[in-house]
């Protein structure tokens, strides 16, 4: 007998790429588990699957940075207790952190893929369910975008949950509605401004020597990096990123704040009076809007 459940859950994450730097990205998670019937006629109820795979998920993968541990880009050392430094070596856009160790999930494989991240989950969730669930089937897969999106990374201090993480993130689509019409072109060009990009608040910014990096970082400059630095509930959180791949924001960079950023950004490039909507999201099904007009002079 087998049991299915679609849509358990996203996983909003990042993961390290030699190639992409530092990649946001949004999975459904699907599962199809199979075994004889309990008890009560099941497999497993289905609230219990809900509850008890979804929290394993959450716990040790979602909102963290994925890590590819075998690659040979990657480098991981143990500082003090509880804490991890982690650096991706790719020339003049290396990427360093200093993190809780909780904030991290390190995959044992050489590359991020939907493979090698099920194979993670796959070993993450042995031994964790009912003795009667003989076999578990996951499916990862990324969300049917029709137009644009972006993959974006970020980090919310103020947050009381995972996102205060400083390096999460989504795979996103956006929405800009100029006039009450999609303009796709305005949308493309916004997938392309933030295609695999971190977005920084200058409220987290400080100087490089200010960080407690490994000492593969130490010939990166302010010229070529930004650094970022912040405490927030789950500990002290620090990154050192190149500045090609970073966008500054003068807030946090909440989904509210975001679609009233490009709201702002866009209204500069569109004739005076038009009427802006945009519709930001932050990973799966969720985000939020904003409106404007448009600024430009004709």
């Amino acid at each position: 007998m087998k049991l299915f459940v679609r849509d358990l859950t996203v996983i909003d994450a990042s993961y390290l790429c030699q190639q992409r730097g530092m990649v946001g990205e949004s999975w459904i998670l699907d599962v199809v588990m199979s075994g004889e019937l309990n008890e009560m006629s099941m497999v497993l109820d289905f609230s219990r699957v809900k509850k008890q795979i979804k929290q394993i998920v959450d716990e040790y993968v979602d909102h963290r940075l994925i890590v590819p541990s075998q690659s040979d880009a990657i480098r991981t050392a143990a500082t003090k207790p509880g804490y991890a430094t982690v650096d991706l070596l790719r020339g003049d856009k290396s990427l360093h952190l200093h993190c809780p160790e909780q904030a991290y999930c390190f995959i044992d494989d050489s590359e991020v893929t939907i493979e090698s991240v099920t194979r993670h989950i796959h070993k993450v969730l042995e031994g964790k369910l009912p003795e009667n669930v003989q076999g578990l089937e996951l499916t990862l897969r990324p969300e049917h975008i029709p137009g644009p999106f972006y993959h974006y990374s970020h980090g919310l201090k103020k947050h009381d949950g995972n996102c205060q993480r400083i390096a999460h993130g989504h795979r996103s689509p956006v929405e800009l509605v100029i006039n009450g019409q999609r303009d796709t072109a305005l949308e493309q060009q916004w997938a392309e401004r933030w295609q695999d990009i971190y977005l920084g608040s200058t409220e987290d910014e400080c100087v490089l020597s200010e960080l407690n990096l490994s000492s593969l970082a130490a010939n990166v400059t302010e010229q070529t990096h930004h650094a970022f630095r912040y405490t927030a509930p789950q500990g002290e959180f620090e990154l050192a990123i190149a500045r090609s791949d970073v966008e500054m924001i003068s807030t946090d960079t909440t989904v509210e704040l975001l679609a009233q950023y490009i709201a702002e950004q866009v209204s500069t490039s569109v004739a005076s009076g038009s009427t802006i909507e945009v519709i930001a999201y932050e990973g799966v099904g969720k985000g939020a809007m904003a409106a404007t007009v448009g600024q430009l002079k004709a």
